[in-house]
This record gives C-alpha cells, sequence and structure tokens, in this order.
C-alpha cells in the first residue's frame, strides 16, 4: 500500500477505482462515503503523508470535527468518481 500513497495522482487513481468497484457492487453513495470517512480515520492515525497533497488532506482533517471530516469524505467521493 506505501506504492499507492507515495504520489497523489496513484492515491486518487487507487481511491477512484475502489469508489467505481464499490458502485458496481450495489453499494449505496451514504455507504461508500462512511466507508471513505472511515478510511480516512485509519490514515490519520496510522499514516504519515507522502507528499504535499496528503499533508494538507491531514491538516484539513485534523482541523475538522467529526461532521467536517465526513463532508470531507464525501467531497473526495465525489472528487474521484469524476476521473472515471
Amino acid at each position: 500500500m506505501a506504492t499507492v500513497l507515495e504520489t497523489f495522482d496513484k492515491w486518487k487513481e487507487f481511491l477512484a477505482d475502489r469508489v467505481d468497484q464499490a458502485k458496481k457492487a450495489g453499494m449505496s453513495e451514504e455507504t461508500i462515503s462512511k466507508l471513505a470517512f472511515q478510511i480516512g480515520e485509519f490514515l490519520e492515525e496510522k499514516v504519515d503523508p507522502k507528499n504535499g497533497e496528503q499533508r494538507l488532506l491531514k491538516e484539513l482533517w485534523d482541523a475538522g470535527n467529526e461532521e467536517e471530516k465526513k463532508t470531507i469524505a464525501r467531497l473526495m467521493v465525489k472528487y474521484v468518481d469524476r476521473l472515471k
């Protein structure tokens, strides 16, 4: 997984692929957003940002309350969904 986190483009591609797979599996937007929030929580606790974009996302995540973090997660899902 470290390779996925090396560049922001690889991370976006990885996330876009997972969102696409989740949609094809029949998951709702809400379920996908909840999973994105859980991934964000995991990354916050366990992974040191590897580049400037990830550092900015972490700083925004750290500054937000739970509702704001859920918004960030939903926006990331929407953002990478447009890449497909």
